[in-house]
């Protein structure tokens, strides 16, 4: 049988969601709780990879089973082993031929940043601090350029793993609460560092050394060296996985 399990995590601790030689991950720990409740190493199947440093308000995975747990059972079961960082939400049994990432139908990501002189103990690891004022008209005036269907290879890194650059976006905008400022972005599907490199030229354009006008001329020419920084990844949030 099939389970489909929401999970929710803190990145800061982890080097990303899949399992690599070179440093512990999301899904490695997930496994550890998974063999402890089931006896066997059973190999889980994630939604999306979410770089090192990078959180998850919601985040799905598949794993097979044999043994027939209550989805609730499962749930407590998997929280009593994960680390505090990790929290499994809920649980249930879909077909066997389900699949976590290519059944999605879609992804919002929410990036926070702190725009305000002094930084909180209680954001470290959070958000992006940015001191100076940001303007949050010409960061929407770049960022509602965004929306659309577009080939986006000019905002993804050099280490993406597909040749398919063209996503369609749905959402994409800035919002303040007082010293936060919020951008979320929805499409149906992303490309590597894409969410950060948008939210690194949207800074840009606040700061005048990007022109919201230029978003067509970066879009159309298929170059990284004109789009934005990579913004850190600290204030990136999978926040909704769409079936």
């Amino acid at each position: 049988m099939r389970a489909l399990l929401k999970i929710a995590y803190l990145g800061t601790a982890y080097h990303g969601w899949q399992v690599q030689p070179n440093g512990v991950t999301v899904q490695e720990k997930l496994q550890d709780a998974l063999e402890a409740v089931y006896k066997e190493r059973l190999g889980v199947t994630g939604c999306s990879r979410t770089d090192a440093g990078v959180h998850a308000r919601e985040f799905y995975c598949h794993f097979d089973t044999d043994i027939a747990i209550p989805e609730n059972g499962v749930v407590a079961a998997l929280n009593a082993k994960l680390p505090d960082d990790i929290t499994a939400l809920e649980c249930k049994y879909v077909d066997d031929d389900f699949h976590a990432r290519y059944n999605s139908k879609g992804k919002n990501y929410v990036y926070r940043i702190l725009n305000g002189l002094i930084s909180s103990p209680f954001d470290f690891d959070r958000v992006w601090h940015i001191s100076r004022p940001l303007d949050l008209e010409k960061m929407n005036d770049c960022l509602s350029r965004i929306i659309g269907t577009h080939d986006f290879v000019s905002f993804s890194s050099s280490a993406r793993t597909v040749e398919d650059t063209v996503r369609t976006v749905s959402e994409c905008k800035a919002c303040r609460h007082g010293d936060y400022i919020e951008i979320s972005v929805t499409a149906n599907g992303f490309l590597y560092n894409m969410v950060r490199i948008i939210v690194g030229t949207a800074v840009e354009a606040s700061d005048g050394r990007i022109s919201p006008s230029a978003i067509d001329t970066i879009l159309s020419s298929g170059d990284r060296s004109l789009a934005g920084i990579t913004a850190p990844p600290q204030g990136l949030y999978l926040n909704k996985v769409f079936y």
